[in-house]
């Protein structure tokens, strides 16, 4: 499956030319890994402040808009990327880093509970999710960049 390909309503897919394409052309930008660092520590800022949840849902109605609009020549690379094995792990791996820290600390008997407990953590959620996107993305476009588009 070639990932750039585009489609025409008058005819069949017409393969889009990638020698002129740079990696530029593939990343996204670094501010929204920002978005995906604040929704990836969403759970423990609200548990750290209840009442930021509004707040919260307006990043995410942001981070929808932006994707459908501003990024939507990028739209095709993101989805082959979530069907890609990688991804999956990364995002796999960032569920059970959350599930299972929380399990080990409360098996400590050092249970996150307090404020500033939540708000580390949503700083080390954050930071894990940014590190793992950016390095995702790295990986896919060195992919994209070496491959020619008709393998």
């Amino acid at each position: 499956m070639n990932i750039l390909k585009k489609k025409t309503t008058a005819g069949p897919a017409e393969e889009t030319s990638t020698e002129n394409l740079t990696p530029a052309d593939y990343r996204l930008p670094v501010w929204f890994f920002g978005f995906e660092g604040v929704l990836a520590a969403a759970f423990d800022i609200i548990k750290a402040f209840p009442s930021a949840w509004p707040v919260l849902l307006g990043l995410l109605v942001v981070n929808i808009a932006v994707s459908l609009t501003m990024m939507r020549r990028r739209l095709k690379l993101a989805k082959a990327l979530w069907r890609g094995k990688e991804t999956r792990k990364v995002a796999i791996a960032l569920v059970a880093l959350r599930i299972g820290s929380h399990f080990a600390l409360n098996a400590l008997g050092f249970a996150v509970a307090s404020t500033l407990g939540h708000a580390l953590f949503a700083v080390v959620m954050a930071t894990v999710t940014i590190g793992l996107l950016a390095y995702s993305q790295e990986t896919a476009v060195r992919a994209l960049t070496r491959t020619p588009a008709g393998r």
